[in-house]
């Protein structure tokens, strides 16, 4: 499994910022820069840092593989940065099912590649229907660091550091 696949990722940028879009509709995420009401979450990135934007699910893990486990939608990384992003676009109880499908995705991750050469690591779950930024408990946030070695937010602004 190939989190670097070429196929998967769009053409790196450096946008101020863009916004990361999921239509939903069993097509992978994207980032877009012109029509902020189709964004889910937002990248705001006022060091100009070159990022690069993969799609995971449907892309480097394909609808049919991995059944069971959860993936989700795309990461941003760059030499220094890699979070990972679940965009969600609904009402009622989602929270837990996005922070499953990251961790399972970090713990993919964590078998095919090293993570080691990252310096900041998070993990987002975004939503568009919700308020921009949401609580989690500490002992969620504890436990997910512990599994996987990354904090998380819930939250639609991912503000690159």
């Amino acid at each position: 499994m190939n989190f670097f696949d070429l196929e998967c990722q769009e053409p790196a940028r450096k946008d101020i910022l863009f916004g990361l879009c999921d239509d939903q509709d069993g097509t992978k995420a994207y980032t877009n820069t012109e029509n902020s009401s189709r964004w889910i979450a937002s990248v705001q990135n006022n060091s100009n840092v070159e990022l690069t934007f993969t799609a995971i699910d449907n892309c480097v893990i394909k609808g049919d593989e991995e059944r069971g486990r959860g993936r989700c939608d795309g990461m941003l990384t760059s030499s220094e940065h890699i979070y990972f992003v679940e965009l969600k676009d609904q009402k009622g109880s989602w929270r837990a099912k996005a922070i499953d499908q990251l961790e399972s995705t970090i713990l993919f991750f964590q078998e095919y590649h090293d993570l080691g050469v990252f310096r900041h690591k998070k993990a987002y779950a975004c939503n568009k229907q919700h308020k921009p930024f949401q609580e989690i408990d500490q002992e969620t946030r504890l436990r997910f660091f512990r599994s996987c070695g990354f904090h998380i937010d819930a939250q639609a602004q991912i503000i690159v550091v």
